[in-house]
């Protein structure tokens, strides 16, 4: 009997042991799954702050234009506003499904501020489409669009705990 009791307190000891081997790589799988399922939903939400991004400057770009050919920005390809029409109609279509998805992946903040940059860039189009501004008015709205762009970056960073950008205050060489 004495045989059998030492080869029990063996089986014992191997079965604790693999009960523990496991439950230690049951925990290890679920922390990789977290980990991996957080790294791709981070990758996703910079993939649609990125394509609201790009969609959004389309629009500035054309506004630039717009300025251009009205003798209001140094934009070096001027566009008239007639020309600029269905381009920021196809603009402002182009950026409905990055909004949308924005609005669905986004955080709070991130949204918040895209929402004050679309709307300092449409006050943009508007002025422009009205022309009901001025060269003072307009260098107010470009400062009002870089800074709110800038915000919206520095949204994006926080909210995906990336380091600090640059200030985005590029300088240019005058021609």
């Amino acid at each position: 009997m004495s045989a059998f009791i030492q080869q029990l307190q063996a089986l014992i000891g191997v079965v604790v042991g693999a009960i523990g081997s496991y439950l230690a790589i049951a925990r290890g799988d679920q922390a990789r799954f977290r980990r991996e399922q957080t790294a791709r939903w981070q990758e996703r939400r910079l993939a649609v702050y990125a394509d609201y991004a790009r969609s959004l400057k389309q629009t500035v770009t054309l506004t630039y234009r717009i300025a251009a050919h009205l003798g209001h920005d140094p934009h070096p390809h001027p566009l008239s506003p007639e020309e600029a029409a269905p381009h920021l109609a196809a603009a402002s279509d182009a950026r409905d499904s990055p909004g949308e998805a924005l609005l669905m992946l986004g955080g709070p903040e991130v949204v918040e501020k895209a929402r004050e940059w679309v709307v300092t860039v449409m006050d943009m189009e508007r002025s422009l489409r009205d022309r009901s501004h001025t060269p003072e008015t307009w260098s107010a709205m470009l400062a009002r669009q870089r800074a709110a762009r800038h915000a919206y970056y520095a949204a994006v960073r926080r909210d995906l705990a990336l380091p600090p950008g640059h200030a985005e205050d590029w300088s240019l060489p005058t021609p």
